[in-house]
């Protein structure tokens, strides 16, 4: 059924669920607590770590770590881990009258999930590709068919392969284009470090081939007998050396086809849409290249798309004989330009597509036969311009949502003029939509369902600016139920950011909130600076010597949603996780007293310590976003907010603290370290709990109904001290 209309139209009659990522006392006093629904177990001990000072010295400041030896990168030292062992149970016998809540929280968040679900069928060199789920199964099956009415070839199923492991993850699997050979890898540690297998599809044979410590993706070549993939330095976990590896070798007779020497550089593969070139991309967060290897000859030398310089970042879609080019180049909120592939190092030969304008930022773009489809956002608003590559004409994709969010998905083909979009906005669960670029008919292809009782019409979103301390203006999404909501100032507020990385949180649904909003809370996504909701320079100043502002930013949206009554000034709650648990360590030294409850999840609030360490993973790829210690001036900077170390003797609000053992990206020994230190130092009586998932990494729980264990506790964690009915 194809409909010529407005995007939220198209989605408006199936509105159903959307699988989303998986991130108070009053002013005065923060030993006032509201009366909550029932007692918990305060009488509980909590864990005691022991001290053992550790003394450190820098640019003649001298600090000491009591709680240092918590650190074992082998993760078997016996005493940390009865440690955290310890802490986990405490967290069970605090929150044992919660038990029911927990139970009932987790039945409703699951029952969000379909139990029978699958993708919508995307189509590459002559199959239809997807993943299905079923039942009580906790992970994907990955198919593909010749024809849409064809039975499904099984591809993978994880539900069989993850048997005999707490944590199984599928980190990417490639068909060859001759379609009869599988390459995957998988992951069963949770450290992001993969294994990957090659099988034959004609046979079901699996191949000797085993490709081990690798990055995750793996590309073929296009004569079927080579692959691309990125070797993982073992103790930094950055992926550094890019290897060919020939069918029936052993791997270490691979190939090394590039290696990075800047440890400030991550390193990934991909492949052009045509399947005619494998790339290699260079990412730093100041200064990115692309060099490219010829697929169909996979052993020539590779070649450097354009010479990386400082401050030039690009990325490109290959269209024919020419490349489309997104690029800040005297651009600081990014232009696109067109480069000949025979010229493409020549930028005096390279023609200007998508101007730069100083009040638009162009997040990304996407390249489909005659069509370059741009993704924009003024003012923080979004909007997909569409620019016919024959004809020269603009035109913007209709939505009626003012605040929404858009994602390219699945778009693996060249030669088309449909485009497939994620949509979803705040109260629009999301949707897979086909777009014709030429008529503009648009074709809902999916709509993941919520309940059988959900109404988006019973939902409200809006976006509202705060001002900052220093006079900017903070965009706020906010989402609430019009029947459960006054703007009196007697909401529980619920507010999540981010903030890092240049990393925008769109204004997106998702269907675990749908628990927070029904039970009257309002829901704000504050869009900080480290973000980019408002371009480039809104990272900018959220980075280096001005990462203050993005802690401010979020403590003024809290302030200015109470003193404009969407919230009740004595529940207010805050959560973020990674860079955003960062935010929470902030926050909470900087205000403590205003904030009821603050959830941090795998939150990097040792940065300091961890920033000094090149050998902890992902740290010198960190320097160019938090600063590198060897400079004076920006171990200062960082030791002024660094959350662990600004951890002093006062009150602190009640806290949840969530992290994995195999965590890769924010070790666990941070939250561990930082749980030790506020134990010590606070001098209050709220709940400081800490939970460690001893099978998990930085993303928690594998599994798609699993992940909801610790969404159910942290949500029965902020229901109760809302005291709001279950």
């Amino acid at each position: 059924m194809m409909k010529h209309l407005w995007i939220a139209a198209a989605v408006s009659g199936l509105l159903a669920g959307c699988s989303a990522e998986k991130q108070q006392e009053p002013a005065n006093t923060i030993s006032q607590q509201q009366a909550p629904n029932v007692m918990l177990n305060t009488d509980v001990p909590a864990p005691v770590a022991k001290k053992v000072p550790f003394e450190m010295t820098a640019h003649g400041i001298n600090r000491t770590d009591n709680y240092y030896w918590m650190r074992d990168d082998s993760r078997t030292n016996k005493e940390i881990l009865a440690h955290l062992e310890a802490e986990n149970a405490y967290v069970e016998s605090v929150l044992s009258p919660l038990k029911e809540t927990r139970e009932k929280l987790y039945e409703e968040l699951v029952s969000r999930i379909e139990k029978d679900d699958s993708t919508v069928p995307a189509f590459y060199n002559g199959y239809w590709y997807y993943t299905s789920y079923s039942g009580e199964n906790e992970y994907p099956i990955y198919l593909r068919k010749p024809t849409l009415d064809s039975e499904p070839e099984v591809l993978l199923d994880a539900n069989v392969m993850s048997e005999g492991h707490d944590y199984f993850s599928i980190g990417d699997y490639s068909v060859s284009e001759n379609n009869e050979l599988l390459a995957y890898s998988q992951d069963t540690l949770s450290r992001r470090i993969y294994t990957a297998y090659v099988k034959n599809l004609k046979t079901g044979e699996k191949l000797d081939d085993v490709l081990e410590g690798i990055s995750g993706t793996i590309l073929w070549a296009n004569d079927n007998t080579h692959l691309f993939y990125v070797k993982k330095d073992p103790q930094t976990l950055l992926g550094y050396q890019v290897y060919r590896h020939k069918l029936g070798t052993p791997q270490a007779d691979d190939a090394l086809v590039y290696e990075e020497t800047d440890e400030t550089f991550y390193t990934f593969i991909g492949k052009s849409k045509d399947a005619d070139e494998i790339y290699i991309y260079h990412s730093n967060t100041e200064k990115t290249g692309v060099t490219i290897i010829d697929a169909n000859n996979p052993t020539q030398a590779p070649e450097i798309f354009l010479p990386i310089k400082d401050g030039q970042e690009y990325s490109l879609e290959k269209l024919g004989d020419a490349y489309y080019v997104l690029t800040n180049i005297d651009a600081k909120n990014f232009k696109v330009m067109k480069a000949p592939a025979e010229t493409k190092n020549d930028l005096s030969t390279w023609e200007e597509v998508v101007p730069h304008r100083s009040d638009v930022f162009v997040q990304s773009i996407e390249v489909l036969k005659n069509h370059l489809v741009v993704k924009e956002k003024e003012n923080g608003m979004l909007r997909l311009v569409v620019h016919n590559i024959e004809t020269g004409e603009q035109k913007v994709l209709p939505t009626q949502d003012p605040i929404y969010g858009a994602y390219f998905n699945a778009n693996i083909q060249v030669d088309t003029n449909v485009l497939r979009i994620y949509y979803s906005s705040l109260t629009t669960p999301g949707s897979i939509l086909d777009v014709n670029l030429d008529t503009f008919e648009t074709k809902v292809m999916k709509q993941t369902r919520v309940s059988d009782t959900f109404d988006s019409n019973e939902y409200a979103s809006e976006r509202v600016m705060i001002d900052a301390r220093d006079g900017t203006q903070v965009p706020v999404s906010l989402v609430y139920k019009k029947a459960r909501f006054k703007k009196d100032g007697t909401n529980p507020l619920y507010q999540y950011a981010y903030g890092s990385y240049g990393s925008t949180v769109e204004p997106t649904f998702r269907s675990s909130w749908v628990s927070l909003l029904d039970r009257g809370f309002v829901v704000a996504i504050a869009h900080i600076r480290g973000g980019q909701m408002l371009g480039r320079e809104w990272y900018e100043d959220g980075k280096m010597e001005n990462k203050v502002n993005t802690f401010t930013d979020f403590i003024d949206v809290s302030k200015g949603l109470v003193a404009q009554n969407y919230a009740d000034k004595d529940r207010v709650f805050a959560m973020g996780g990674s860079a955003g648990g960062l935010l929470m360590g902030a926050i909470v030294n900087m205000e403590p007293s205003l904030y009821r409850g603050v959830s941090a999840h795998v939150p990097f609030v040792d940065v300091v310590t961890t920033m000094s360490d090149p050998s902890i993973p992902l740290t010198t790829g960190e320097y160019t976003e938090w600063g590198n210690p060897a400079s004076k001036a920006e171990f200062e900077y960082m030791l002024s907010y660094s959350p662990y170390d600004q951890v002093e003797a006062k009150g602190y609000p009640n806290m949840l603290v969530t992290t994995g053992l195999h965590d890769s990206q924010v070790q666990y020994f941070e939250p561990m370290k930082w749980v030790a230190k506020l134990r010590e130092y606070k001098t209050d009586d709220n709940l400081l709990l800490f939970q460690t998932n001893m099978e998990a990494g930085h993303g928690g729980a594998s599994g798609r109904f699993k992940r909801f264990e610790s969404t159910a506790l942290e949500y029965a964690f902020v229901m109760h001290l809302a005291d709001v009915e279950l």
